[in-house]
């Protein structure tokens, strides 16, 4: 038969989690990416964090043409396409330093970006459809904390070669010469090249490698296993994939939203009264806690229900952030850094629920809630306008509601058949497609 000719599902799934490896380390680059370019720009933080902004641009602006990808050409072709993109984004990062020009940076990141948001239209489906359905939520834990060892990685082994000259305060720049000081900024930018073009060659090989490997197609679960074109309207008629985007949405806005305040929180005289640069080293319990806690997730959901256990991780988290709303000191700092463990299962295991029974519609599903991710962009300035009017500590709320939403949605909204909210009342409730 054709199908033994395929690698086997373990081999595949050993293949794809390498690029969830891979995307993970060239996405955690970015926080290298800032610093770095802000000292060759001379920009001030606003400008910076175009970085930010041209990332989660890509995610929202290209995760429906990545989904009508998948759809048309299957999983393989989209992984393929995918990692050649990013790999053409990478090398764009060597004219922008040649210029230097920050303009070419952001395309090139757009471009890189783009490929990434391919990926994960293509990726996450797939890894979860490689195998058993019911460890579907497992299998795509365990690929997810692969992704989080590859954010830890990148930075360690890559940001020293980025950030290899000396970053020169305001009162050193303004004492320079203009020839100087365009001396250091084109050597400053053109320490990103040689990391870029690595990375890029590290990228075309890989897509090498899934391009001459036959792993399984499964385009059963992509529109062209099927003669009748869908739409995202039908997609989203199913209410756990409503729900599920919906989810994502919050869960990647609470996540980014505490992230982004733990070095000014834990600087505060009632909670660490730590200095910024002793405080940006304790982020390391939140978001390796984030990856632990992926390894331990997988394991637990061979045995435990994955929507049960991501509603008690989401009660948990609720809880912790109540904690830390309502105390001072290291009671304060703890419970907060103690959210990344509970954190770990929650974007795998709500888009396993959300794209499970999906069948032709998959693909489409994939790219909605891949959009979702925007909430990563969102949620931070909505915390951000909080906090300015309550504070820091108060403004922890509006995650606390996000987590709130991911209990409902662990074990109500993210079951198949759930019966639609009132306003959705008439409609068939959505069955598993076999």
């Amino acid at each position: 038969m054709n199908q033994q000719r395929h690698l086997s599902y373990p081999a595949a799934i050993a293949i794809v989690s390498l690029i969830f490896f891979a995307w993970g380390g060239m996405t955690s680059l970015n926080d290298v990416l800032i610093p770095h370019l802000k000292a060759v720009f001379a920009m001030n933080y606003a400008q910076t964090m175009l970085i930010q902004f041209t990332f989660f641009g890509a995610y929202f602006l290209m995760s429906l043409p990545s989904g009508s990808i998948v759809s048309r050409l299957g999983y393989k072709p989209s992984i393929v396409i995918g990692l050649l993109t990013a790999a053409v984004g990478a090398l764009l990062f060597y004219p922008a330093a040649k210029l230097p020009s920050y303009g070419v940076f952001l395309t090139a990141l757009f471009v890189l970006a783009s490929g990434i948001t391919l990926l994960q239209v293509a990726a996450n489906p797939y890894i979860s459809l490689l195998g058993n359905p019911a460890t579907s939520h497992s299998r795509l834990n365990l690929a997810q904390a692969l992704n989080s060892l590859g954010t830890t990685v990148f930075p360690f082994f890559i940001g020293p070669l980025i950030l290899s000259g000396a970053v020169l305060g305001t009162e050193q720049l303004a004492a320079m010469t203009p020839e100087a000081l365009a001396t250091y900024r084109t050597a400053q930018a053109q320490s990103v090249q040689v990391p870029y073009v690595l990375l890029a060659a590290g990228l075309v090989l890989m897509a090498v490698l899934v391009f001459a490997l036959r792993i399984p197609p499964l385009r059963e679960a992509t529109d062209a296993a099927d003669g009748r074109h869908h739409t995202y309207a039908e997609a989203l008629r199913r209410p756990h994939l409503r729900w599920g985007v919906l989810a994502i949405f919050l869960y990647v806005g609470a996540e980014v939203s505490i992230g982004s305040f733990l070095i000014n929180y834990m600087a505060m005289p009632d909670i660490g009264g730590l200095s910024e640069a002793t405080a940006s080293r304790y982020l390391v319990w939140y978001w390796g806690g984030a990856m632990v806690g992926r390894f331990i997730g997988a394991a637990l959901m061979t045995v435990v229900d994955a929507r049960k256990l991501l509603a008690l991780f989401a009660v948990v988290a609720a809880v912790l952030l109540a904690i830390t709303m309502g105390s001072k000191g290291n009671v304060a700092l703890w419970s907060v850094l103690a959210i990344g463990l509970f954190n770990s299962i929650m974007f795998p295991t709500i888009f396993t629920s959300a794209i499970e029974g999906m069948g032709p519609l998959t693909g489409k599903a994939s790219s909605l809630l891949v959009m979702a991710i925007v909430g990563g962009a969102v949620i931070p300035l909505a915390q951000g306008a909080l906090a300015d009017h309550i504070g820091i500590q108060a403004a922890f709320f509006l995650p606390l509601v996000c987590y709130a939403y991911i209990a409902w949605y662990g074990l109500h909204g993210s079951r198949l058949g759930v019966q639609a909210l009132p306003h959705d009342a008439g409609q068939t409730p959505a069955r598993a497609m076999h």
